[in-house]
């Protein structure tokens, strides 16, 4: 990527819904640490959108807030990163009083001592409306790369109204699935349609000789693999079950941490499957050796409010590293070349067995190719393009 294709010397607060050293990086992660490189970012970690949980997921992000809430940001791989106090009860009215004059507070305090001026505000939450006077930013940017509002503990109505105060401000609005740019263009005449892309150059490296996972290696083939977190708002394991009971000398391994996202996961089921295997965390740089052990990429989740405005980023990465896909037919995938979509674990097991005996290292080196165009740098330049063009 040239260096026309990337902002460069801008001054950049970005508002996440995920703290910077979550187990799994996400959209916001890739995109703020590769603009780091040629620009000041600052990135603002979660709000705590979601009601927190009595479970030890969340009493741990809670204390870990308190501790950081009022500590200067940290400089973390190569941007600086801020942990605001603020309360997790967005529905309750008072509690948003006052976090609409503590945020600010805190995030224009870490600006001023950054000295950012006139940053582009870049707001993967609505709820950085509560910034643009604070800041008095030279740019705003709505990110929406999922329907947060349908996730059952978030308070839909005050994050649907925040939503659209906010993309009506806002300069642009990146939209990641066809549901979310619908929503969004009632609200916004400026809206692009960015779905989730991938590190195509590193999972292009599981095509290359190399070492495979070790305990992927250790499972009988044909190995179906899912990277991603096990949470059960978002996956259908009733399915994964069916499908594991139905072709019971597949190995069905699933990678990622437990209930990120629902603390309240229930993965007892999948667990007394023998032919499905929970391998547990894996480093982002860690996923090719994965994949490059897998006969195909699964992405299983349910059918709900949430998942038809879901466009995963595992998709690409499956395909730069050559994997046949199968899933279950979100609308974000609808018609989408190389996946394969059936709505049941009987559909999908039947075009499991149909793309494992025709696939190719050919077949394979072909998905990888035209995965390419879909990659942080590609769509970095996107989006350059359409912040210079205002």
């Amino acid at each position: 990527m040239s260096r026309a294709q990337t902002l460069e010397g801008r001054d950049i607060v970005c508002v996440g819904f995920a703290d910077w050293d979550t187990e799994l990086w996400t959209n916001q992660h890739h995109l703020m640490s590769r603009l780091a490189r040629r620009n000041r970012v600052l990135f603002v970690e979660s709000l705590g959108l979601r009601r927190p949980q009595l479970a030890g997921r969340d009493v741990r992000r809670i204390a870990r807030r308190l501790r950081r809430g009022l500590a200067p940001p940290r400089h973390i791989d190569g941007l600086d990163v801020l942990s605001p106090l603020v309360l997790p009860l967005h529905s309750n009215r008072g509690a948003r009083a006052l976090n609409a004059r503590l945020l600010p507070a805190l995030v224009g305090r870490a600006a001023r001592r950054l000295g950012l001026e006139r940053p582009i505000l870049w707001g993967y939450v609505p709820q950085a409306e509560m910034l643009i006077d604070a800041l008095n930013p030279s740019l705003v940017v709505y990110h929406c790369v999922d329907d947060i509002s349908a996730h059952e503990l978030i308070d839909t109505a005050s994050f649907r109204a925040a939503e659209e105060r906010f993309a009506a401000r806002a300069d642009l609005v990146l939209a990641s699935a066809p549901e979310l740019v619908r929503r969004m263009r009632e609200y916004s005449g400026n809206v692009l349609e960015a779905p989730n892309v991938a590190d195509t150059e590193l999972f292009a490296g599981a095509l290359e000789d190399g070492p495979t996972d070790s305990a992927l290696a250790g499972l009988p083939r044909p190995r179906i693999v899912f990277t991603g977190a096990i949470s059960q708002v978002k996956l259908d394991i009733g399915l994964i079950v069916e499908l594991a009971r139905s072709r019971p000398a597949w190995s069905i391994a699933l990678i990622g941490p437990v209930g990120a996202g629902d603390p309240h996961t229930d993965i007892s089921a999948l667990a007394a499957e023998p032919n499905i295997h929970l391998l547990g965390m894996r480093q982002y740089g860690e996923l090719p050796a994965v994949l490059r052990g897998a006969d195909a990429g699964l992405i299983p989740y349910a059918r709900n409010e949430l998942t038809n405005s879901i466009f995963p980023m595992k998709v690409y990465e499956y395909l730069a590293a050559g994997l046949p896909v199968v899933s279950t037919p979100l609308p974000a995938l609808a018609d989408l070349p190389d996946v394969d979509c059936a709505p049941d674990a009987s559909g999908i097991a039947a075009l499991l067995d149909e793309t494992l005996a025709a696939d190719t290292p050919a077949l394979r080196a072909e998905r990888s190719d035209r995965a390419q165009s879909h990659s942080w740098d590609a769509r970095m330049a996107e989006i350059t393009i359409a912040i210079e063009s205002l």
